[in-house]
Formats: C-alpha cells, sequence, structure tokens
C-alpha cells in the first residue's frame, strides 16, 4: 500500500472536480516558477523567460495518456539535463509489471478526465502515491521537458513532472545517477561495475539481468566539466546516460559474436561504428536475425559488439528486482532488512575511520550470518553467506535549493568476536581492522557492494567521510538466507554513583564547615548552594565554567532533598558532595586535550563512565541542549546534565511500579515530572 504524498488522495480529489466540474489544479505543487526551480531555472533565469503553462487539451486535439503501450520512444529529452533519470524511465518500459506499478492503468484524458493524474515512487523503504496536475511547462507551443516521439502521448511528461514534485522543483531533477532512478522505479538495490575491470562473466550477467527485468544503464565518464555532453567521432555522448536495452548473440562470417542494443534518451545521435544501423557488418548475418535486430531508423537506439561496447563506455549500473537474478539461476527470494537512521552534528556524525576520535560514534548496526548460501562458495568448514549492502542518505536533492550537496558516504564490515548489544567504542575499532568495506567513499545518494563472508556476527557502521557533517540515512541489507539485524545502542539505562554516607561516617571538620555555610537551621538553599559551590568553583583553574545556575542547584536538592524541605541537611550535603567529586574525576579523565571543557563526543565516554546507558536519540538531545556552538561542554554543563539525567531516572522508576519500562501519565502528572 502506498502512502499518499502530502495526504492528497487521488481518487477523492478526483471525484470532488468530477462533482464540481472544475480541473484540478494541484495547490501543493502550482504552476509557477517556483516549480521549475532556483538557481538556472528560477524565476529570473532567462531560461525561464516566455514559458506557459498548458494542458494537454490545449496542446492538440486528442491527447492521450498511452498509445499503444509505453515504449521506449515516448522518452525524449528536453530542455532539462535529467538523462539519467529518462535512461531509467527507458529502461522502465521493457519490464511492464515494474513499469505500471510507477505509471497506474485507467488514466485518461477522456474518460472522467479531471486534470488529475498520479504515479508511484519508492522512497527509502515506502512506495507514495504522488498526485499531480497536468499543467506543463511550454514555450512555444512545445513541451519544455520530456516528451513523446508521438506528439499526443503525454505520460512520459506527467511522470516527470510528479518526479519532480517529489523532489521539489524540476531543477532539483538536473544531473544524477540513472540507478536512482532505477531505484526510486522498483525498491530495488543497484550495483556498478567499471568497465575497465569489470568481471570476466560480464556479457552472462547483462544478459541474466534483462532476463529477470532488472533495469540496465551505462554512461561514458568525463574528466573536466567541460566534457559534458560532447559528441565522440564515433557520435556517442559523454556525461551521459544510455539505458542498455538488449543483449543477443549473432553469428557473423561463421563466428558469434556479441552485441549490446542502447538508446539514448535523446530519442536521436547514434553510434556510427561496428554494428550501427545499416553498418556492413549486417550483411553477414542471417537474414532473418538481421531483419529482427537491425532497425535503420533514427530512434537513438542501437547496436554494437560488446567488445567496443566495454571499451567506448566505463560504467555500466544494473537494478536488480529481486538481486538473486545476477548469482543463481534459481530465483531465490532474498530477504531484505531495512534500517533508517540519522548522523547528527556533535553526536553521531563521526566521520570515516582517518578520524580516530569520532568514528566510534556513528551509528551501529549488528547483522548475524548463520546460513550459508543455496549454491555457496568456500570449503565445507567455511561455507560462505552473501550479502549486499546497500547505504542511501535521503532527501538531499531536495536540500539542493538549500545548498546542500550530496554528501560522501560510505560503509564498512566489522567482525564481532563477543556478542554484544552496547555501542562498541573506540579501542574496538583501534584493535579491529574491516572485514570488509563499499569502495572509496563517494558522493553518490548510494554506495551499494555484494559481500561473500563467512559465517558470523558483523558489525555495520555507515558514516560520512567528514565528521561533524548532519545527514539522514537508509541501510539495506539483501541476503540469500535470513539474516538477523539490529540497530545497537538502543537500549537506555542507568547505573549512578550512589555514595552511603551515615552521619557518623563524616568527619568533623566537614561538619563544622556546613554549620558554618548553612547557619542556624543547618540547612542550605538553593542559593546557598549555589554561592558555596560557586566559590569552590572559582579556585580552580583546571576545569571551565561559568559557575552554577540557580536552577541546577535547585534540581540537585530537588535529587536529594528525603524530606521535601526544599534545602539539603548535612547527610544530604555530604551526598551531593561526594557526587560533584566523582563527577570532577570522570570530566578530568575524558577530556583529552587540557583545555578544561570536554567535547561533544568525549561526554559520550563520560556518560558511560558515570553509569548512563543512553542511545543516540537520546545522546543527540543532550548535546543540543548542553554544548555550545563548538560543540564544548564546561564543567557546570556537565554536572547540570548529570543531575538532570539521575532526576529523570529516579521520577521514572517511581512511576514505573510494574518495572515494565513504560509508564502512563495524565496531564498533570506529566506537569508535574517536567517542573521538577
Amino acid at each position: 500500500n502506498a502512502i499518499k504524498y502530502w495526504k492528497q488522495d487521488y481518487e477523492a480529489l478526483k471525484q470532488q472536480c468530477l462533482q464540481a466540474g472544475t480541473l484540478f489544479k494541484d495547490e501543493e505543487f502550482p504552476a509557477c516558477p517556483s516549480a521549475l526551480g532556483y538557481q538556472d531555472l528560477g524565476p529570473y533565469s532567462f531560461k525561464t523567460q516566455g514559458i506557459i503553462w498548458k494542458r494537454p487539451p490545449e496542446l492538440c486535439a486528442n491527447p492521450q495518456f498511452i498509445i499503444g503501450g509505453a515504449t521506449r520512444t515516448d522518452v525524449c529529452q528536453g530542455e532539462l539535463g535529467d538523462c539519467w533519470l529518462l535512461a531509467a524511465i527507458a529502461s522502465l518500459t521493457l519490464n511492464p509489471d515494474v513499469l505500471y506499478r510507477v505509471v497506474p492503468k485507467a488514466q485518461s484524458f477522456q474518460k472522467d478526465y479531471a486534470g488529475i493524474f498520479h504515479f508511484q515512487f519508492w522512497q527509502y523503504g515506502q512506495w507514495v502515491d504522488v498526485v499531480v496536475d497536468d499543467r506543463l511547462p511550454t514555450k512555444n507551443g512545445e513541451l519544455l521537458f520530456v516528451h513523446s516521439e508521438e506528439g499526443n502521448e503525454f505520460w512520459s511528461a506527467l511522470l516527470e513532472k510528479a518526479y519532480a514534485k517529489l523532489n521539489g522543483s524540476y531543477e532539483a531533477l538536473i544531473g544524477g545517477s540513472t540507478m536512482e532512478g532505477f531505484e526510486d522505479f522498483t525498491g530495488g538495490i543497484s550495483e556498478s561495475y567499471d568497465l575497465r575491470r569489470a568481471p570476466s562473466n560480464l556479457y552472462q550477467i547483462i544478459q541474466k539481468a534483462l532476463r529477470a527485468g532488472s533495469l540496465l544503464g551505462c554512461s561514458i565518464d568525463i574528466t573536466t566539466a567541460t566534457e559534458i555532453e560532447t559528441i565522440t567521432s564515433l557520435k556517442l555522448v559523454k556525461g551521459h546516460a544510455y539505458s542498455v536495452t538488449g543483449a543477443e548473440e549473432v553469428y557473423y562470417r561463421g563466428q558469434p559474436e556479441k552485441l549490446v542494443r542502447l538508446r539514448n534518451p535523446w530519442g536521436k545521435l547514434e553510434w556510427t561504428g561496428a554494428w550501427s544501423d545499416n553498418a556492413p557488418q549486417w550483411n553477414y548475418v542471417d537474414p532473418k536475425q538481421k531483419q529482427a535486430l537491425d532497425r535503420k531508423v533514427d530512434d537513438g537506439e542501437f547496436w554494437m559488439a560488446f567488445s567496443d561496447f566495454q571499451r567506448q563506455f566505463t560504467r555500466l549500473e544494473i537494478c536488480n528486482l529481486t538481486p538473486d537474478t545476477l548469482t543463481s539461476n534459481k530465483v531465490n527470494k532474498w530477504d531484505l532488512t531495512l534500517f533508517n537512521g540519522q548522523w547528527r552534528r556533535g553526536s553521531t556524525a563521526g566521520g570515516c575511520q582517518k578520524y580516530q576520535a569520532t568514528y566510534w560514534t556513528n551509528p551501529q548496526f549488528k547483522i548475524q550470518l548463520d546460513e550459508p548460501d543455496y549454491d555457496h562458495e568456500g570449503s565445507l568448514d567455511e561455507p560462505c553467506c552473501t550479502i549486499l549492502v546497500g547505504l542511501m542518505q535521503k532527501n538531499r536533492r531536495r536540500q539542493k535549493k538549500m545548498g546542500e550537496a550530496l554528501l560522501s558516504i560510505g560503509y564498512s564490515l566489522y567482525q564481532l568476536e563477543n556478542n554484544t548489544n552496547v555501542h562498541v567504542n573506540r579501542s574496538f575499532f583501534a584493535r579491529n581492522q574491516p572485514a570488509a568495506w563499499s569502495d572509496p567513499y563517494v558522493n553518490l545518494r548510494e554506495v551499494s557492494s555484494r559481500f561473500k563472508l563467512p559465517r558470523g556476527e558483523y558489525l555495520i557502521v555507515p558514516s560520512t567521510f567528514e565528521p561533524y557533517k548532519n545527514g539522514e540515512f537508509c541501510l539495506r541489507v539483501f541476503s540469500e538466507k535470513k539474516a538477523k539485524m539490529q540497530m545497537i545502542g538502543d537500549v537506555v539505562s542507568a547505573n549512578p554513583y550512589e555514595p552511603h554516607v551515615d552521619n557518623k561516617d563524616i568527619d568533623d571538620e566537614f561538619k563544622t564547615l556546613f554549620q558554618k555555610l548553612s547557619g542556624a537551621d543547618c540547612e542550605v538553599t538553593a542559593t546557598g548552594l549555589q554561592t558555596i559551590l560557586n566559590r569552590v568553583l572559582a579556585k580552580r583553574k583546571d576545569i571551565k565554567s561559568d559557575g552554577f545556575n540557580i536552577n541546577t542547584c535547585r534540581e540537585m536538592i530537588s535529587l536529594l532533598d528525603t524530606n521535601g524541605t526544599g534545602t539539603l541537611g548535612l547527610v544530604e550535603f555530604k551526598t551531593l558532595w561526594m557526587k560533584i567529586q566523582k563527577y570532577l574525576a570522570i570530566y578530568k579523565k575524558v577530556y583529552s586535550d587540557y583545555s578544561g571543557t570536554i567535547d561533544s563526543h568525549e561526554m559520550r565516554n563520560a556518560l558511560r563512565e558515570a553509569g548512563f546507558t543512553l542511545n543516540d536519540q537520546v545522546q543527540h538531545s543532550i548535546v543540543i541542549r548542553y554544548a555550545g556552538s563548538k560543540l564544548t561542554i564546561d564543567f557546570d554543563g556537565f554536572v547540570a546534565c548529570m543531575i538532570h539525567l539521575e532526576n529523570l531516572f529516579k521520577v521514572f522508576h517511581l512511576l514505573d511500579k510494574d518495572k515494565s519500562g513504560v509508564i502512563q501519565l495524565s496531564l498533570a502528572e506529566w506537569l508535574c515530572c517536567t517542573l521538577v
């Protein structure tokens, strides 16, 4: 079941329009400059001058949604640099089952036409139903962006508009990898092959993938920006995405010749080398095969020898609808586990292994591989398990207009010797090398790799290349057999230092000092406590502090005031004093640079030393509340955090009478808790 994007219900909106006799106008993605873009296609760009939004019935006499089924020639590129997307759409037309998931049937400009259409895309683990109106950008009466060779067919233009809406604007679609489009149309997982270092069985992989309905794209890498869309002497376009649409072997002069069929999404400009349309090689092929394969039309689609393909192109991308299509002739359904996570500056954005002080703070996931593959490689003593791991960063296209680019991302897998559910620390990574890792960190939406690993438990650590980079991600693991996977460090518990103080254990010097500070009633108020603690702090040069504020002092009293007087007696004050001494020792133990402050990553160690086990969300909340703009925490902030945590755990345990880890509160109880 698809989630309704922006909560727009296609059927309900369509019925409203039909009953009112109006055509749908999409308020969420209006036909105005903001839908086009923000810079190159922004409101003041010369490229957007003279654009008029028109509905298909205003553009031609007999508009159709699809004519004679969706075909590759329905996808011709317009003025937008989204060839990566169009190559993916063209490949989509080869697989009707996948196509009609993305482009739902029963949409028409005739029956029940209301100016509203809908499309479905996969987004980070779920399908999303996107509604659009049919107002399309035009210039001089022609569609500005994607269009069909058939002048009156509009499914591809409306699909492009729905995808632009999903990503914030048409301009957000400029530049990308065909894999991105493949995955958003299928929910599959992609693999990328460098054709200079391709496996020896690549042609079989391509044939098998095409037979299995996988989507394939290829491109020629560029070395400088000026090379983009430059045309080679044999009429191939550099830095441009092509679809791979066929792979056939023919007999040429008595010898087998491997051919591949490619398509340029421009719908024109074809390869002119061997095996191109009308090339002399076709004269030496069986006439029936020639008739079936050699189309002789300038439609952007052409054949070439597989050997030329490997020489001319640099990258092949395959989106596996079921990843096993590339490894096994039997179709075995792969097991999929998906987690969504975040990198947060100061708490979980630790960067790559190069940054040893922070790398260990990245999110961590544990996977258990118990069952070997059906046709495992490896000895009987050491059977192997195949997994495909994909790390995808989320929502970066939508953030392009805010100047946010794709982050460089990657991941590593480490073998675990001991079963652990606790976030592993820095010393683990100092002792252990990765068992497997993704290719070098790269600024793609997704990095994915296939691994064959011995059975066992593994830790997966996804990260950005540099620390302190905010981002959201989706981690997917496909395994041939069932694999158990969980996020590590999701446990929340506390065992803080609890000194046991008795009146008779307190020495006379401390008693005399307390009587002097507390006055006649031998009770310390919050104001008195603030004065005492800040006098002591002022004498210390080894730690930085602005002094304890009155609220922290009130919270200290709230934690230790056993008789509800709002003050501290001698034993309570001695207990607090010992706690603060303990916190001071921890604080000095974890700061590494003797600056007098600790940073937000050292704070994680300090919390652990103090007996707190917290998940990533709580760690991040602590950074937001207690760390400054430079992500440092001074001593009074540190103690304030410890005392606040102790109070929160204390109140929760008092209310959790059946020790279930869940409490139910009335509004009044909730207010009392938060006002403590």
